[in-house]
């Protein structure tokens, strides 16, 4: 009589059961940027992601895609779209590899929304007379350290003059989200 009552006791954990794996998979089932091929159509992505934050008009003919987690997550992924509207390779842009473009040709504030999306902070930063406008990316340096890549735009905001990685204050021991 035991084994039966246990039997029963069995199939009521059954859906419970049958929930969770199903749960587990709907979880692991979910795409992710990094797994879309490319070719992939436009709006295929978008009805997956959602619209992006940025869409660029490109000076071939071509769109820019970029989907971001600023100001609060440290990625953002961004894609060139085809004038027929297929995709290229989906990226994450927020890398030290990404931000090492900037070594190379004038980059604007308008090329730096296109390329990486919009930043998590837009600042001004110097003494009377000398502020230059700063734009901070929240990103995983090295893919380890929570860190802002802060890039100057000069006084007016025109373009980029420098740029450098430091220290996320939202992650040291003593940040006060009471002041967001």
């Amino acid at each position: 009589m035991m084994k039966q009552s246990s039997s029963k006791q069995g199939h009521k954990r059954l859906p419970v059961k049958l929930t969770i794996l199903a749960a587990l998979l709907a979880i692991g089932g979910c795409t992710q940027f990094k797994d879309v091929p490319p070719g992939t159509p436009f709006s295929e992505l978008e009805s997956t992601f959602g619209k992006p934050t940025v869409l660029c008009d490109l000076e071939d003919g071509s769109k820019r895609a970029v989907w971001s987690q600023q100001p609060s997550g440290q990625t953002a992924w961004a894609v060139d779209i085809s004038k027929t509207g297929e995709t290229g390779q989906l990226e994450q842009v927020l890398t030290n590899d990404s931000f090492e473009r900037l070594r190379r040709g004038i980059w604007t504030a308008e090329d730096l929304r296109c390329t990486f999306g919009p930043p998590a902070e837009d600042t001004m930063v110097g003494p009377s007379g000398s502020r230059k406008v700063v734009w901070s990316y929240r990103y995983l340096q090295s893919d380890v350290w929570h860190s802002l890549m802060s890039i100057y735009l000069g006084p007016e905001g025109k373009q980029v003059t420098n740029f450098h990685p430091g220290p996320d204050p939202w992650f040291s021991e003593d940040a006060d989200f009471s002041k967001l």
